[in-house]
């Protein structure tokens, strides 16, 4: 691989504007990978710039650090990702963006009448739970999170 394919950690920070230890972090957490030079310094490859943006964006979406270290082990390793490489890793985030809008539609469309309500225990709140019957289905507003309440036994 020649010289202008890689960059040192400060060209890297420039191009991503993204500090030195921000980039040390990602990679001591698997998501980029230097080589070091006959210097000892770390050099990345330009693709790199791609991923930490990936990095960015996905964690601007709320995903964590082990989500999108799953989602970039799919990359392969050595050479410059594909279009079809990033439209494989995008496939997968979408279903879990879509998830993900479907569940703050719920709260934004319901949120209102919570705050309004104040005391969880009216018919028409959407976090209504008598006799705490959601704890079945887990933690938290589990109305709100999109589970339907179970019909009363006649």
């Amino acid at each position: 691989m020649q010289s202008s394919d890689r960059m040192s950690i400060g060209q890297l920070a420039e191009r991503t504007g993204l500090s030195v230890s921000a980039i040390r972090f990602y990679e001591a957490e698997g998501l980029v990978a230097a080589e070091r030079n006959r210097g000892g310094q770390r050099r990345f490859l330009r693709s790199d710039i791609r991923r930490l943006s990936f990095v960015l964006i996905a964690q601007q979406f709320g995903f964590t650090i082990e989500q999108i270290r799953t989602q970039l082990q799919n990359l392969p390793e050595g050479r410059t990702p594909t279009k079809k490489d990033w439209a494989r890793i995008s496939r997968k985030f979408r279903r879990e963006l879509d998830a993900k809008i479907e569940t703050l539609s719920r709260l934004r469309d319901h949120l209102d009448g919570c705050i309004g309500c104040g005391c969880l225990s009216l018919r028409k709140c959407a976090l209504y739970n008598p006799n705490d019957h959601a704890r079945r289905h887990g933690a938290g507003p589990r109305y709100l999170l999109g589970d339907r309440p179970e019909p009363p036994k006649p």
